[in-house]
């Protein structure tokens, strides 16, 4: 027993050294998200908002901790329905920083400037297809590896459509009323309208006031230099006109509809229209993989050959937070996920992403029948441009609770168009 005692002594002593060593706090400096070195296992965190890959990631953080022993990815999803720069924001103030997150770019781009990793350098960055580097350069450098790119505009269902009698793709505001029209009288409603969601209505939807522009770069600088102006720009005032129409051929309660009811409702055949992108791709398949389906322009008078597009962009951007001790494995990460094998897998085939890289090869059945129109459009010259990053920060809610107001029947059209340039000129100043 004394032998026993005295051994027992000595490792105590031992131990009780090593801690020293380490600092005393009985943990290793290198552990967690920090360093590297004696084995432990480090967390690389990633917050992200594309709702619709969630799963997806789940099964890629499974493959890429196969492959990369001692990392564990910590992938929390914020989307949907939820405000994800709201949710960011506090995350950094919290100090519960990320060391990998979602940028969308331009104006969001300068106002996380200062917490962005230099990207240039990083082997990738040759691989990018040129308009997808734009949103995420400054004075020459890259700050942000793109998501992908996407495209919307009305999603629709082509054997509704059919048996509608509806032959002609509708390329005017006309042409899609009458669409309407013979889509309520075989018994359907037309549009699933989301319009509880802000980012449907103030993002996406006010978009297209600004894509059919002469010069949307030219009218958003003339927006803050006071050159310009929403209340009495006539295309503004036709968008107006798309929207009431989408309204009056819509599911009843649109402001208390949201994403995920929307699409239910779309998938299901409830409806034949529904304004979103080919990133739900992956959500309708999962509910209805056999829907056969495409997407409509968005016309918003009686010109077909200007509305006979789509809008497409780049929907976000994956950055680095320059003050993670992480930065490394990070970098690391974002090579792998778009040079390996898995990871150009995962891009394609699972996430149904249009790939932003030249090294990336996606059909026709990898990106499924909404990607495959995106990219025909675009290949065609049929693209229309993403604005809403170039807004001023807090837009979305701002724009969004002036449009629902309008929606709901507190405002006329005059009015909404002077309360969203208000909204520009107040939060322009900020």
């Amino acid at each position: 027993m004394k032998k026993n005692t005295k051994l027992t002594l000595l490792l105590l002593l031992a131990m009780t050294l090593l801690l020293a060593a380490c600092g005393g706090t009985g943990k290793s400096p290198n552990a967690g998200s920090g360093g590297s070195g004696g084995g432990e296992t480090k967390t690389l965190k990633i917050f992200q908002f594309k709702v619709e890959i969630a799963e997806a990631l789940n099964r890629l953080k499974a493959e890429y901790e196969k492959e990369h022993p001692g990392i564990k990815l910590d992938i929390q999803t914020v989307g949907g329905g939820a405000d994800y720069g709201a949710a960011l924001k506090a995350k950094f103030a919290s100090g519960e920083e990320p060391d990998i997150f979602n940028n969308g770019g331009y104006r969001d781009l300068e106002t996380w400037l200062g917490n962005l990793e230099d990207l240039s350098d990083q082997p990738w960055v040759a691989d990018t297809i040129e308009v997808a580097k734009d949103p995420m350069t400054k004075d020459g450098k890259i700050y942000g590896q793109p998501m992908n790119l996407e495209g919307y505009g009305f999603l629709y269902n082509k054997d509704l459509f059919e048996k509608a009698g509806i032959t002609d793709v509708p390329k005017t505001l006309s042409q899609l009323e009458e669409a309407a029209k013979k889509l309520e009288a075989s018994g359907v409603t037309p549009f699933a309208n989301g319009y509880q969601e802000l980012w449907v209505l103030a993002l996406h939807g006010l978009n297209v006031g600004f894509a059919h522009q002469d010069d949307p770069n030219g009218f958003v600088q003339g927006l803050n230099d006071g050159t310009a102006s929403i209340a009495g720009n006539p295309v503004f005032e036709q968008w107006i006109k798309l929207l009431d129409l989408t309204l009056k051929y819509g599911n009843k309660n649109p402001l208390t509809t949201d994403y995920n009811t929307e699409m239910t409702m779309f998938a299901n055949g409830e409806v034949a229209m529904t304004q979103q992108g080919n990133w739900t791709q992956v959500q309708i398949d999962g509910i209805n993989p056999n829907l056969n389906i495409g997407i409509l322009p968005m016309p918003i008078n009686e010109d077909a050959e200007a509305n006979d597009k789509l809008y497409v962009g780049v929907p976000n951007n994956w950055v680095i937070n320059k003050n993670s001790a992480m930065k490394e494995e990070a970098k690391e990460f974002l090579n792998w996920l778009v040079t390996s094998e898995t990871g150009k897998h995962y891009i394609a085939k699972e996430f149904k992403f249009i790939p932003a890289f030249t090294t990336i090869e996606a059909t026709s059945e990898d990106l499924g029948d909404l990607g495959a129109e995106v990219v025909k459009y675009s290949q065609d010259g049929k693209a229309l441009s993403w604005n809403f990053n170039k807004f001023p920060d807090g837009a979305m809610n701002e724009f969004g609770s002036k449009i629902q107001a309008y929606i709901a029947g507190k405002s006329d059209a005059a009015r909404l168009l002077e309360d969203l340039q208000k909204s520009w000129d107040g939060l322009k100043a900020k």
